[in-house]
């Protein structure tokens, strides 16, 4: 069990009101709030380190340098990547798709060839693939969604069919953005590996709410955000194998990928360098790597048991109110610590603004899944996403607010 409120003390910006309120922080899908440790190597690399990395001879530049490669040693550790050079910083998860979608889809794809992704894609697994495909005059698929009472699943019978060996790259979501649905990434993984296929996981909504091991899922590239895992914005990381990376042209060029340069053209490093050019975000991957530190020191297996708590609580309490449609799956091992729903008659955005105005934070809209929204039949739904810091008495702050809301439009 956590201890939830020595966890709540790490964060000081859980400790106001809102709106006369004290803040209820259920966004955690959207980004995640960030604990005094990550606070303090940003201050402490500005305050001390200050400098451009991998160019330098003098001591500030030769402390960056250290700091910043050993931030991707420890996030390497972290994904249990096999090398550190498999570990390349980027602004974030859609950068980090959008460079396997440019880099490996420009070298590999051409007509007749498929890209299989999934009807639950957040847009930034979905448009990049559309783009590598009519790019390319590839066809691009999807696995089925299954509505009804298995709402928030995938057709995994579906694959029996849609993996052949037509099939060149499945870049597939871990954990929905919108459903909370977790997929079974290492079954997946291996069934497309089968098939002599390439995969992408989008690990955005998973990497810092459970423990997760690329070698053990067996996937080609894996992507996710520094912000969503109690990091800064602006960075992220693309795990690729090292086998694939070493034959991948980068996607942008510039100071820091060569290793020469004539007026005729140039060669490049080997991974992570070729693809990081320019002057790389120095103290956001530090502090992304202490992100990892303070995870670790609370223990991901655990932070993993108390979403699943609280997510089942949430759902029990939201079930209590009139007219409400919960989203995705209810019980069990496929489901995360984010809750979507949506009530006939109001509109997501309405119940966000009323919960904020008792200092409730939550996220209304398509969440970037406009065709899922239409497969449901809907245009938006109301989430609240949790996180470690949260607490069950949240959830009945959440729901107080659903009800005052429900009363001044439904009565």
């Amino acid at each position: 069990m956590l201890d939830v409120n020595k966890i709540r003390a790490d964060f000081p910006i859980l400790h106001q009101q809102v709106n006369g309120h004290p803040l209820v922080y259920l966004d955690n899908g959207a980004t995640a709030q960030k604990p005094r440790r990550v606070i303090d190597a940003l201050v402490h690399y500005y305050e001390r380190d200050n400098s451009n990395v991998h160019r330098g001879l003098h001591a500030l530049s030769m402390r960056a340098t250290d700091a910043y490669e050993g931030a991707r040693a420890r996030i390497a550790k972290f994904i249990n990547a096999a090398d550190p050079a498999e570990v390349i910083f980027t602004r974030g998860t859609t950068e980090s798709i959008n460079l396997v979608a440019h880099s490996w889809g420009h070298a590999h794809l051409k007509p007749g060839d498929v890209v299989l992704t999934t009807e639950i894609e957040h847009h930034s697994n979905l448009i990049p693939w559309q783009q590598a495909a009519r790019a390319s005059g590839a066809t691009l698929k999807y696995v089925p969604f299954l509505g009804g009472d298995a709402e928030g699943g995938l057709d995994l019978a579906a694959l029996d069919t849609l993996l052949t060996p037509q099939v060149k790259l499945f870049a597939f979501t871990h954990i929905s953005n919108t459903l909370g649905t977790i997929n079974p990434a290492a079954e997946l993984c291996r069934r497309a590996r089968a098939v002599g296929a390439v995969t992408v996981i989008d690990a955005a909504q998973s990497v810092g709410h459970m423990p997760l091991d690329v070698r053990a899922l067996g996937c080609d590239f894996l992507a996710f955000s520094g912000h969503k895992m109690c990091g800064p914005t602006g960075i992220g990381v693309l795990y690729g194998r090292r086998a694939l990376l070493d034959k991948l042209a980068p996607d942008e060029t510039g100071g820091g990928i060569v290793v020469s340069v004539t007026y005729e053209g140039a060669t490049w490093k080997p991974a992570p360098e070729r693809f990081e050019a320019g002057t790389p975000n120095v103290a956001d991957a530090i502090a992304l790597g202490a992100a990892c530190d303070y995870l670790d020191s609370i223990g991901r297996d655990q932070i993993a048991a108390h979403d699943a708590v609280l997510a089942q609580v949430a759902m029990e309490k939201l079930s209590t109110l009139p007219g409400i449609r919960i989203i995705g799956p209810r019980t069990g091992a496929a489901r995360s610590g984010l809750v979507s729903f949506a009530f006939e008659g109001v509109h997501a955005h309405d119940i966000v603004t009323f919960a904020d105005e008792d200092g409730v934070a939550l996220r209304g809209g398509h969440h970037c899944n406009q065709p899922l929204m239409r497969k449901l039949g809907l245009t938006s739904t109301t989430r609240a996403s949790f996180y470690l810091y949260n607490t069950e008495q949240e959830i009945d702050a959440l729901v107080a607010t659903l009800r005052r809301t429900l009363k001044f439009f439904i009565g």
